[in-house]
């Protein structure tokens, strides 16, 4: 046997001893989806709210390893794809999915999942939803609605400092921006799988974006797009074609992305459906103007020319219109952006104790 497989059996052998010591539904595995991107980094962000909660927590490898405790999966492909009657007791978040979407192969999988949703609602403890809408669609299963909270898909303070003028040159510099670009972000990853990402997620609307791009670039030349994520040969592509500038960095640890972040002069949701995404809360904390369509938690958050602007789902005249008015008028924002920075505090980690105590309560045995 290699020593790493002599560790991970030891490390299996003792969480089987220690698990027959524990009382049953007293302790939480939080299960991320494997990837280096949103999800995992939710997972860890989660650990640390349950540290603030008082709610002990065991590792993800726990899942194979005992049986009677609570689980909390922040990919819910992983629970409704495939099902097995689980032996502890299960939470999910479940962002986005409506089976009524614009891919014919997502589609497939959704309506799959919600006909789990239906048929076995009795086994799953806890829904999280981040918006509104998601929450009435997995009502619809008619799963308990006393197990369905609605909890934006939420961002830690810390790391997403309200920047100021010397942040933005300083970033541009390390990332070899011109100063006097005009910089639009897109950190979203929208293509299908985890290679290189040339087959475009539809859901996620990078053709409307390009063709955003494409009417900005034809009134201000001095556009360039900075991309964060994985799997955006897609977009990358099409910048090409039009030939806009762009410089795309996939970060190693997703909490630096606050960095890119201070280098933009706007933020760009063109999705047609989202659970959250969780740009609109990052921007808002740091101080860039973010435009949406108006999907997900987008939606719930943003209050047309108060704290953001919304567009409707493919809109893209409306899009490229209101990108030109942010970046025209950019000096007579502040109070816009001021405003967005307190909706980020008002729906930060700490602000969502309570709500997430409600959320435990009963799931976890004190």
């Amino acid at each position: 046997m290699l020593n790493k497989e002599r560790i991970l059996s030891q490390f299996y052998i003792s969480d089987r001893i220690k698990s027959m010591k524990l009382s049953p539904y007293s302790k939480l595995i939080i299960r991320g989806d494997g990837y280096n991107w949103v999800l995992s980094s939710i997972a860890k962000e989660m650990n640390n709210l349950c540290k603030k909660l008082n709610i002990e927590t065991l590792p993800s490898r726990s899942l194979y390893t005992t049986k009677n405790q609570c689980i909390f999966y922040t990919s819910r492909y992983e629970v409704l794809l495939n099902w097995k009657n689980p032996k502890h007791r299960i939470a999910l978040s479940y962002f986005h999915g409506d089976p009524q979407n614009y891919e014919t192969h997502k589609s497939v999988l959704f309506k799959e999942m919600f006909e789990t949703l239906k048929n076995k609602h009795e086994y799953i403890n806890r829904i999280q939803v981040s918006n509104l809408h998601m929450k009435n669609r997995i009502l619809d299963t008619r799963i308990d609605a006393s197990k369905v909270f609605r909890i934006p898909i939420s961002i830690d303070l810390e790391f997403f400092p309200y920047r100021n003028s010397l942040d933005k040159i300083n970033s541009r510099k390390e990332l070899r921006i011109p100063e006097d670009a005009v910089v639009i972000g897109s950190f979203q990853k929208d293509s299908d799988g985890w290679g290189e990402g040339n087959i475009p997620k539809l859901i996620k609307g990078p053709d409307i974006f390009i063709k955003t791009i494409k009417n900005l670039s034809q009134k201000n030349k001095k556009i360039h797009v900075l991309l964060s994520g994985p799997s955006r040969g897609y977009v990358k592509e099409e910048l090409s074609k039009i030939n806009v500038e762009f410089t795309h960095i996939y970060l190693k640890n997703y909490i630096d992305i606050s960095k890119l972040y201070n280098a933009l002069d706007l933020y760009l949701v063109t999705s047609r459906e989202e659970g959250g995404p969780r740009a609109v809360l990052e921007s808002m904390a740091i101080g860039v103007p973010i435009i949406s369509t108006k999907v997900g938690q987008a939606v719930d958050l943003i209050e047309n020319d108060a704290n953001g602007w919304l567009i409707d789902i493919g809109d893209v005249a409306g899009l490229t219109d209101c990108s030109l008015d942010v970046i025209n008028r950019m000096d007579s924002i502040q109070s816009i952006l001021k405003n967005a920075r307190k909706t980020a505090e008002d729906n930060s980690y700490a602000a969502q104790m309570k709500l997430w105590q409600l959320f435990m309560k009963g799931f976890i045995n004190d």
